[in-house]
């Protein structure tokens, strides 16, 4: 019979001390690290030149460079390899967000004056003609 009660307890090594120390540790980083990475703030990263609609379809056919870049800006693409066109381009993407606003507006010049507006172009480089 025995002599207690009480059952054995069995007595760890330090080694498996030491590695159920080790091994509590990396959970509570990792547990630490999940929570921690939903509240990094990521910013709004906003490029080129964002033109309200009123302010575009005041742009006509005819007007001058001067004209244009009083009422749109400086823009965004001045390409030395097309001096005869001017691309205001826009992007948007709001921190956590995967949408992206993205517009591209090119206005093409005759002898200095507007001869082609294009609207909501797709995002991609200019072609040659």
């Amino acid at each position: 019979m025995r002599a207690t009660l009480w059952p054995r307890l069995k007595t760890h090594s330090t080694v498996q001390k030491l590695a159920l120390s080790r091994c509590l540790r990396c959970l509570a980083t990792a547990v630490a690290i999940v929570l921690i990475s939903g509240c990094i703030y990521r910013v709004n990263i906003q490029q080129g030149n964002l033109l309200e609609e009123d302010v575009i379809d005041q742009v006509t056919i005819g007007m001058s460079r001067s004209a244009v870049q009083f009422l749109l800006g400086t823009p965004m693409i001045a390409d030395t390899f097309h001096t005869q066109r001017w691309d205001y381009a826009y992007y948007l993407r709001q921190g956590r967000s995967r949408d992206i606003d993205r517009r591209w507006f090119v206005v093409e010049f005759e002898d200095d004056r507007v001869a082609r507006l294009q609207r909501d172009l797709e995002l991609q480089p200019a072609t040659r003609r």
